[in-house]
């Protein structure tokens, strides 16, 4: 446990933990953002889009190479 000596120790302290707090908010918000954005259905659609593209495209390569 911290011993103050001042108010002004006192008011330094309660400065740097309201700042660390905000940056963990903000944090929170970009987090919070991408969580949004990753289980947005066009994003599932679009990677699901991309599997069975890539998918396909192996698919025609195999039967094209072992006929």
């Amino acid at each position: 446990m911290r011993t103050y000596t001042s108010f002004e120790q006192i008011e330094n302290d309660l400065k740097l933990h309201k700042l660390e707090r905000d940056i963990a908010w903000e944090e929170l918000k970009l987090v919070k953002g991408e969580i949004k954005e990753d289980l947005n259905p066009l994003n599932w659609l679009n990677s699901a889009l991309k599997l069975t593209g890539k998918y396909s495209f192996f698919a025609l390569i195999k039967k094209w190479i072992f006929k």
